[in-house]
């Protein structure tokens, strides 16, 4: 059991050490030597855990694809993407959830690595995170119209597809400058997009520095 848990324990600091140097050098030019470095593991060690760099970064994504699913589906319930019986107004759903991702890449580097490897065209990913998210926002946005707090003429199509240029585009920026995932950043987002979002009458209880438990929460109302 000792033995097992030790090397639990040595997966995860590799599985760390290589996000860190993915996410400052990228997957081509990161090294086995540098992540073993990092690790404070032998690189015997290393292959003993992961037989290649892919297969280092594969782990990389896993652990990022479990971390998302936790700030969308998991945290609404179980809820799939494919149903959204979303549980309270969409449209603050969506606002609380975004919020969750940006902390989340803000606070993980595993998570922040994981999504640089994704858009890397030098390799090819098993784990789209970019598109992970983006199902998870059009599901929202549907449940939003089936629920009649979307504005009247807007598809929900072109709703999502406002909201994952924006938290994508704030994702590729805060890999390098982290003030993009600050929570103003995205506060100002929604501050100037749900006025144009939201249905008549369905504003003023939508917070858009996320409700209860989110970032910034607590600031009031869009009224």
């Amino acid at each position: 059991m000792v033995k097992q848990e030790r090397a639990a324990r040595t997966r995860e600091t590799l599985i760390r050490a290589a996000a860190e140097v993915f996410a400052e050098q990228g997957f081509v030019t990161a090294s086995i030597a540098a992540i073993s470095r990092r690790a404070g593991v032998s690189a015997g060690g290393l292959h003993f855990h992961f037989e290649n760099k892919t297969v280092l970064a594969r782990a990389v994504e896993d652990r990022a694809a479990q971390a998302l699913r936790r700030v969308t589906t998991e945290r609404w319930g179980g809820v799939a993407a494919s149903s959204a019986a979303v549980d309270g107004n969409a449209l603050q759903v969506l606002v609380d959830s975004s919020h969750a991702l940006l902390a989340l890449l803000a606070a993980d580097v595993v998570v922040r690595a994981a999504f640089l490897l994704c858009a890397d065209v030098s390799r090819r990913s098993a784990i789209d995170l970019r598109r992970q998210w983006r199902l998870w926002v059009e599901a929202v946005t549907r449940a939003a119209a089936r629920q009649g707090v979307l504005a009247d003429g807007l598809s929900p199509q072109d709703a999502a597809g406002v909201v994952v240029a924006a938290t994508v585009g704030l994702e590729a920026l805060g890999a390098r400058d982290g003030d993009w995932l600050a929570p103003h950043a995205l506060t100002r987002f929604w501050t100037l997009t749900l006025p144009r979002l939201a249905a008549d009458g369905a504003l003023g209880g939508l917070v858009a520095e996320g409700s209860a438990g989110e970032a910034g929460a607590g600031r009031g109302s869009l009224t």
